[in-house]
Protein backbone atom coordinates (compact mmCIF):
# COMPACT_ATOMS: atom_id res chain seq x y z
CA UNK A 1 0.00 0.00 0.00
CA UNK A 2 1.36 3.26 -1.03
CA UNK A 3 1.84 5.38 2.01
CA UNK A 4 3.10 9.41 1.03
CA UNK A 5 0.14 10.58 -0.69
CA UNK A 6 -3.43 11.82 -0.02
CA UNK A 7 -6.09 9.26 -0.29
CA UNK A 8 -9.76 9.27 -0.83
CA UNK A 9 -10.95 6.16 1.56
CA UNK A 10 -14.43 4.66 1.32
CA UNK A 11 -16.04 2.27 3.11
CA UNK A 12 -19.36 -0.19 2.03
CA UNK A 13 -22.24 1.27 2.64
CA UNK A 14 -23.39 0.08 6.00
CA UNK A 15 -27.18 1.48 7.64
CA UNK A 16 -26.68 4.79 8.66
CA UNK A 17 -22.84 4.68 10.04
CA UNK A 18 -21.12 6.20 7.10
CA UNK A 19 -21.54 9.53 8.63
CA UNK A 20 -19.23 8.38 11.38
CA UNK A 21 -16.78 7.06 9.07
CA UNK A 22 -16.46 10.14 7.34
CA UNK A 23 -15.96 12.25 10.23
CA UNK A 24 -13.55 10.08 11.30
CA UNK A 25 -11.54 9.98 8.06
CA UNK A 26 -11.41 13.51 7.67
CA UNK A 27 -11.02 15.00 11.10
CA UNK A 28 -8.84 11.99 12.74
CA UNK A 29 -6.55 10.66 9.59
CA UNK A 30 -7.02 14.10 7.54
CA UNK A 31 -7.71 12.09 4.27
CA UNK A 32 -10.27 12.86 1.72
CA UNK A 33 -13.61 10.38 2.35
CA UNK A 34 -15.19 9.23 -0.51
CA UNK A 35 -19.19 9.03 0.00
CA UNK A 36 -20.72 6.55 -2.87
CA UNK A 37 -24.28 6.91 -3.45
CA UNK A 38 -27.34 5.04 -1.25
CA UNK A 39 -27.80 1.41 -2.02
CA UNK A 40 -30.34 0.44 -4.37
CA UNK A 41 -31.25 -2.43 -6.56
CA UNK A 42 -28.55 -1.56 -8.65
CA UNK A 43 -25.92 -1.23 -6.09
CA UNK A 44 -27.72 -5.06 -5.18
CA UNK A 45 -27.38 -6.14 -9.08
CA UNK A 46 -23.41 -5.28 -9.09
CA UNK A 47 -22.75 -7.62 -6.29
CA UNK A 48 -24.59 -10.36 -7.51
CA UNK A 49 -23.26 -10.33 -10.99
CA UNK A 50 -19.76 -10.65 -9.59
CA UNK A 51 -20.09 -12.92 -6.54
CA UNK A 52 -20.76 -16.00 -6.17
CA UNK A 53 -24.16 -17.38 -6.20
CA UNK A 54 -23.89 -19.21 -2.58
CA UNK A 55 -22.65 -16.33 -0.47
CA UNK A 56 -24.93 -14.36 1.80
CA UNK A 57 -26.52 -11.32 0.78
CA UNK A 58 -24.83 -8.73 2.64
CA UNK A 59 -21.80 -9.70 0.83
CA UNK A 60 -23.08 -8.87 -2.62
CA UNK A 61 -24.49 -5.50 -1.65
CA UNK A 62 -21.24 -4.83 -0.04
CA UNK A 63 -19.66 -5.65 -2.66
CA UNK A 64 -21.72 -3.92 -4.92
CA UNK A 65 -21.38 -0.78 -2.87
CA UNK A 66 -17.56 -0.90 -3.07
CA UNK A 67 -17.66 -0.83 -6.85
CA UNK A 68 -19.86 2.12 -6.30
CA UNK A 69 -17.20 3.45 -3.95
CA UNK A 70 -14.71 2.76 -6.58
CA UNK A 71 -16.61 4.50 -9.51
CA UNK A 72 -17.07 7.61 -7.57
CA UNK A 73 -13.23 7.96 -7.04
CA UNK A 74 -12.36 6.01 -4.18
CA UNK A 75 -8.50 4.69 -4.89
CA UNK A 76 -8.42 3.01 -0.74
CA UNK A 77 -11.05 0.89 0.49
CA UNK A 78 -11.96 -0.67 3.81
CA UNK A 79 -13.11 -3.87 4.11
CA UNK A 80 -15.55 -4.70 7.23
CA UNK A 81 -14.73 -7.69 9.35
CA UNK A 82 -17.10 -10.05 10.59
CA UNK A 83 -17.51 -13.18 13.10
CA UNK A 84 -18.72 -15.14 10.74
CA UNK A 85 -18.17 -16.05 7.14
CA UNK A 86 -18.02 -12.49 6.59
CA UNK A 87 -14.59 -12.45 8.14
CA UNK A 88 -13.22 -14.53 5.09
CA UNK A 89 -15.03 -12.67 2.33
CA UNK A 90 -12.42 -9.41 2.19
CA UNK A 91 -9.86 -11.09 0.62
CA UNK A 92 -12.71 -12.50 -1.99
CA UNK A 93 -14.04 -9.21 -2.25
CA UNK A 94 -10.35 -8.03 -2.90
CA UNK A 95 -9.41 -10.71 -5.54
CA UNK A 96 -13.02 -10.08 -7.35
CA UNK A 97 -12.15 -6.25 -7.55
CA UNK A 98 -8.95 -6.78 -9.18
CA UNK A 99 -9.83 -9.45 -11.48
CA UNK A 100 -12.65 -7.03 -12.37
CA UNK A 101 -9.47 -4.22 -13.70
CA UNK A 102 -10.37 -1.79 -10.60
CA UNK A 103 -6.62 -0.03 -9.48
CA UNK A 104 -7.13 0.28 -5.47
CA UNK A 105 -5.42 0.25 -1.92
CA UNK A 106 -6.89 -2.09 0.36
CA UNK A 107 -7.18 -2.61 3.91
CA UNK A 108 -9.08 -5.54 5.15
CA UNK A 109 -9.77 -5.05 8.78
CA UNK A 110 -10.03 -8.97 9.71
CA UNK A 111 -6.48 -8.68 9.47
CA UNK A 112 -6.22 -6.64 11.93
CA UNK A 113 -9.00 -7.84 14.48
CA UNK A 114 -6.72 -9.53 16.92
CA UNK A 115 -8.21 -7.83 20.42
CA UNK A 116 -4.93 -5.66 20.50
CA UNK A 117 -5.53 -2.05 20.03
CA UNK A 118 -2.55 -1.80 18.69
CA UNK A 119 -3.27 -4.07 15.97
CA UNK A 120 -6.01 -1.39 14.78
CA UNK A 121 -3.34 1.36 14.70
CA UNK A 122 -1.18 -0.20 12.81
CA UNK A 123 -4.28 -0.47 10.46
CA UNK A 124 -4.43 3.01 10.19
CA UNK A 125 -0.58 4.11 10.04
CA UNK A 126 -1.02 2.12 6.97
CA UNK A 127 -3.55 4.56 6.02
CA UNK A 128 -1.77 7.62 7.24
CA UNK A 129 1.54 6.93 8.60
CA UNK A 130 1.80 10.47 9.93
CA UNK A 131 -1.40 10.47 11.62
CA UNK A 132 -1.13 12.19 15.12
CA UNK A 133 -2.43 10.07 18.33
CA UNK A 134 -4.07 12.78 19.81
CA UNK A 135 -6.19 13.80 16.57
CA UNK A 136 -7.07 10.37 16.49
CA UNK A 137 -7.91 9.88 19.65
CA UNK A 138 -9.91 13.01 19.60
CA UNK A 139 -11.95 11.89 16.29
CA UNK A 140 -12.27 8.55 17.45
CA UNK A 141 -14.45 9.42 20.40
CA UNK A 142 -16.63 12.42 18.49
CA UNK A 143 -16.92 9.63 16.36
CA UNK A 144 -18.17 7.63 19.30
CA UNK A 145 -20.60 9.83 20.12
CA UNK A 146 -21.92 10.55 16.52
CA UNK A 147 -22.70 6.69 16.37
CA UNK A 148 -24.38 6.53 19.81
CA UNK A 149 -26.55 9.58 18.98
CA UNK A 150 -27.35 7.98 15.60
CA UNK A 151 -28.62 5.08 17.30
CA UNK A 152 -30.22 6.51 20.06
CA UNK A 153 -32.37 9.19 17.79
CA UNK A 154 -33.41 5.85 14.96
CA UNK A 155 -34.64 3.92 18.16
CA UNK A 156 -36.59 7.35 18.95
CA UNK A 157 -37.80 7.23 15.38
CA UNK A 158 -39.03 3.78 15.24
CA UNK A 159 -40.81 3.87 18.40
CA UNK A 160 -43.06 6.88 17.94
CA UNK A 161 -42.74 7.98 14.29
CA UNK A 162 -46.18 5.89 13.79
CA UNK A 163 -48.47 7.50 16.45
CA UNK A 164 -47.72 11.67 15.33
CA UNK A 165 -50.71 13.43 14.81
CA UNK A 166 -49.29 15.12 11.62
CA UNK A 167 -47.85 12.46 9.19
CA UNK A 168 -44.08 13.76 8.49
CA UNK A 169 -43.23 15.87 11.04
CA UNK A 170 -40.74 12.88 12.63
CA UNK A 171 -39.39 12.02 9.44
CA UNK A 172 -38.69 15.67 8.71
CA UNK A 173 -36.66 15.47 11.85
CA UNK A 174 -34.71 12.78 11.16
CA UNK A 175 -33.96 13.56 7.95
CA UNK A 176 -32.53 16.88 9.11
CA UNK A 177 -30.57 15.25 11.77
CA UNK A 178 -28.81 12.80 9.37
CA UNK A 179 -28.24 15.96 7.23
CA UNK A 180 -26.84 17.32 10.22
CA UNK A 181 -24.17 14.45 10.89
CA UNK A 182 -23.26 14.32 7.02
CA UNK A 183 -21.91 17.61 7.50
CA UNK A 184 -20.56 17.40 11.29
CA UNK A 185 -16.69 18.71 11.41
CA UNK A 186 -16.25 19.24 15.44
CA UNK A 187 -18.16 17.51 18.54
CA UNK A 188 -20.02 20.48 19.10
CA UNK A 189 -21.59 20.30 15.71
CA UNK A 190 -22.25 16.62 16.62
CA UNK A 191 -24.10 17.70 20.34
CA UNK A 192 -26.01 20.34 18.34
CA UNK A 193 -27.34 18.10 15.98
CA UNK A 194 -28.38 15.67 18.78
CA UNK A 195 -29.83 18.08 21.10
CA UNK A 196 -31.88 19.89 18.06
CA UNK A 197 -33.66 16.59 16.98
CA UNK A 198 -34.27 15.41 20.46
CA UNK A 199 -36.07 18.57 21.53
CA UNK A 200 -37.42 18.36 17.63
CA UNK A 201 -39.16 14.43 18.66
CA UNK A 202 -40.30 15.78 22.05
CA UNK A 203 -42.08 18.90 20.42
CA UNK A 204 -44.02 16.26 18.17
CA UNK A 205 -47.94 15.05 19.53
CA UNK A 206 -48.24 11.56 19.44
CA UNK A 207 -51.70 9.38 20.07
CA UNK A 208 -50.20 6.05 20.89
CA UNK A 209 -53.47 5.40 22.95
CA UNK A 210 -53.40 3.10 26.29
CA UNK A 211 -52.41 -0.44 24.59
CA UNK A 212 -49.72 0.43 21.67
CA UNK A 213 -48.76 -2.43 19.87
CA UNK A 214 -45.12 -3.12 20.48
CA UNK A 215 -43.12 -5.64 17.82
CA UNK A 216 -38.89 -6.69 19.01
CA UNK A 217 -37.05 -6.98 15.96
CA UNK A 218 -34.05 -9.04 15.99
CA UNK A 219 -31.84 -11.03 13.41
CA UNK A 220 -28.59 -11.02 11.47
CA UNK A 221 -26.74 -7.79 12.17
CA UNK A 222 -26.32 -6.34 8.78
CA UNK A 223 -29.62 -6.97 7.36
CA UNK A 224 -31.92 -6.23 10.52
CA UNK A 225 -29.94 -2.48 11.05
CA UNK A 226 -30.36 -1.78 6.75
CA UNK A 227 -33.28 -0.87 5.99
CA UNK A 228 -32.27 -1.50 2.07
CA UNK A 229 -31.44 -4.91 2.89
CA UNK A 230 -34.29 -5.66 4.91
CA UNK A 231 -36.93 -3.88 2.54
CA UNK A 232 -37.44 -1.15 5.06
CA UNK A 233 -38.83 -3.20 7.24
CA UNK A 234 -39.35 -0.73 10.77
CA UNK A 235 -40.80 2.09 8.74
CA UNK A 236 -43.22 -0.37 7.13
CA UNK A 237 -44.26 -1.90 10.40
CA UNK A 238 -44.06 2.04 12.11
CA UNK A 239 -46.45 3.17 9.42
CA UNK A 240 -48.92 0.42 10.44
CA UNK A 241 -48.91 1.71 13.78
CA UNK A 242 -46.85 -0.07 15.78
CA UNK A 243 -43.77 0.79 18.26
CA UNK A 244 -40.69 -1.14 16.84
CA UNK A 245 -37.80 -2.21 19.14
CA UNK A 246 -34.52 -3.08 17.98
CA UNK A 247 -31.56 -4.04 20.31
CA UNK A 248 -29.48 -4.95 17.72
CA UNK A 249 -26.97 -1.99 16.78
CA UNK A 250 -23.80 -1.00 16.61
CA UNK A 251 -23.80 0.64 19.93
CA UNK A 252 -25.27 -1.88 21.75
CA UNK A 253 -23.46 -5.00 20.15
CA UNK A 254 -19.84 -3.45 19.81
CA UNK A 255 -19.77 -0.64 22.19
CA UNK A 256 -22.18 -1.41 25.12
CA UNK A 257 -22.19 -5.12 24.52
CA UNK A 258 -22.93 -6.82 27.93
CA UNK A 259 -20.41 -10.38 27.05
CA UNK A 260 -21.16 -13.67 26.32
CA UNK A 261 -21.15 -14.99 29.59
CA UNK A 262 -23.92 -12.37 31.16
CA UNK A 263 -26.49 -12.57 28.26
CA UNK A 264 -26.11 -16.45 28.44
CA UNK A 265 -26.22 -17.01 31.95
CA UNK A 266 -29.98 -15.04 31.27
CA UNK A 267 -30.91 -17.76 28.84
CA UNK A 268 -29.26 -20.63 30.14
CA UNK A 269 -32.97 -22.42 29.73
CA UNK A 270 -32.50 -22.14 26.09
CA UNK A 271 -28.72 -21.87 24.95
CA UNK A 272 -26.05 -23.76 26.51
CA UNK A 273 -23.31 -23.40 23.99
CA UNK A 274 -22.24 -20.22 22.10
CA UNK A 275 -24.01 -20.13 18.77
CA UNK A 276 -22.61 -17.66 16.72
CA UNK A 277 -21.56 -13.73 16.01
CA UNK A 278 -24.83 -12.51 17.02
CA UNK A 279 -27.33 -15.76 18.01
CA UNK A 280 -26.72 -15.13 22.44
CA UNK A 281 -27.90 -11.86 22.05
CA UNK A 282 -30.44 -12.20 20.00
CA UNK A 283 -31.95 -15.63 22.48
CA UNK A 284 -31.52 -13.27 25.06
CA UNK A 285 -33.77 -10.22 23.57
CA UNK A 286 -36.08 -12.39 21.86
CA UNK A 287 -36.98 -13.61 25.76
CA UNK A 288 -36.49 -9.77 27.20
CA UNK A 289 -39.18 -8.52 24.75
CA UNK A 290 -41.71 -11.89 25.94
CA UNK A 291 -40.84 -11.29 29.31
CA UNK A 292 -41.53 -7.63 29.03
CA UNK A 293 -45.10 -8.09 27.08
CA UNK A 294 -44.66 -7.50 23.67
CA UNK A 295 -47.37 -8.29 20.81
CA UNK A 296 -44.59 -10.13 18.52
CA UNK A 297 -41.10 -10.69 17.40
CA UNK A 298 -39.74 -10.64 13.90
CA UNK A 299 -36.62 -12.25 13.36
CA UNK A 300 -34.46 -11.18 10.36
CA UNK A 301 -31.91 -12.83 8.17
CA UNK A 302 -30.48 -13.38 5.31
CA UNK A 303 -30.59 -16.35 3.20
CA UNK A 304 -27.71 -18.83 4.02
CA UNK A 305 -27.02 -17.30 7.05
CA UNK A 306 -25.75 -20.33 8.97
CA UNK A 307 -25.96 -18.94 12.80
CA UNK A 308 -29.62 -17.61 12.29
CA UNK A 309 -30.87 -20.48 10.92
CA UNK A 310 -29.62 -22.74 14.18
CA UNK A 311 -31.26 -20.49 16.61
CA UNK A 312 -34.83 -20.63 14.89
CA UNK A 313 -35.94 -23.92 16.49
CA UNK A 314 -34.49 -21.51 19.79
CA UNK A 315 -36.98 -18.83 18.90
CA UNK A 316 -39.64 -21.35 18.43
CA UNK A 317 -39.50 -22.58 21.78
CA UNK A 318 -39.72 -18.66 23.61
CA UNK A 319 -43.01 -18.34 21.47
CA UNK A 320 -44.44 -21.26 22.79
CA UNK A 321 -43.03 -20.67 26.11
CA UNK A 322 -44.42 -16.81 26.41
CA UNK A 323 -47.26 -17.21 24.02
CA UNK A 324 -45.61 -14.76 21.69
CA UNK A 325 -45.85 -14.64 17.76
CA UNK A 326 -42.84 -14.64 15.73
CA UNK A 327 -42.64 -13.59 12.14
CA UNK A 328 -39.45 -15.10 10.11
CA UNK A 329 -38.48 -13.36 7.31
CA UNK A 330 -35.57 -14.10 5.03
CA UNK A 331 -34.12 -11.79 2.26
CA UNK A 332 -32.20 -12.99 -0.55
CA UNK A 333 -30.93 -11.16 -4.14
CA UNK A 334 -34.02 -12.25 -5.64
CA UNK A 335 -36.95 -10.55 -3.20
CA UNK A 336 -38.98 -7.83 -4.01
CA UNK A 337 -41.12 -5.78 -1.34
CA UNK A 338 -44.66 -6.88 -2.64
CA UNK A 339 -44.54 -10.13 -1.10
CA UNK A 340 -42.69 -8.65 2.05
CA UNK A 341 -45.69 -6.43 2.76
CA UNK A 342 -48.49 -9.18 2.43
CA UNK A 343 -46.89 -10.77 5.24
CA UNK A 344 -46.06 -8.25 7.51
CA UNK A 345 -49.46 -6.81 6.91
CA UNK A 346 -50.96 -10.06 7.71
CA UNK A 347 -48.54 -10.22 10.67
CA UNK A 348 -50.03 -6.96 12.24
CA UNK A 349 -54.01 -7.79 11.43
CA UNK A 350 -52.89 -10.75 14.05
CA UNK A 351 -50.86 -9.22 16.36
CA UNK A 352 -53.86 -6.65 16.24
CA UNK A 353 -56.96 -9.26 16.62
CA UNK A 354 -54.84 -10.76 19.61
CA UNK A 355 -54.34 -7.31 22.20
CA UNK A 356 -58.25 -6.80 21.43
CA UNK A 357 -58.86 -10.04 22.69
CA UNK A 358 -56.18 -9.79 25.60
CA UNK A 359 -57.58 -6.53 26.47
Amino acid sequence: MSESRKRKIAFPMVARYNDVVRYFVEQGLKQTYIMQPPMTRHTLNLGVKYAPDMVCTPFKTILGSMIEALEAGADTLIMVFGYCRLGYYGELAETILRDLGYEFDYLNLAEYTTGKGKDYIKALRRLNPDARAVPLGKAGLDGLKMLESIDTIESLYYQNCGFETEKGQYKKAFDQFMEDMSVAQKASDIEEGYQKCRKAFQSIPVDKGPFPLKVGVLGEYFTVMDEFSNIDLEQTLADLGVEVHRWMNVSNRNVHYPGEKNLNARIREYCKYEMGPTSTANIWYAKDCAERGYDGLIHVKSAGCTPEIDIIPVLQRISQDYKIPILYLTYDSQDGSAGFQTRIEAFYDMIEMRKKVIH
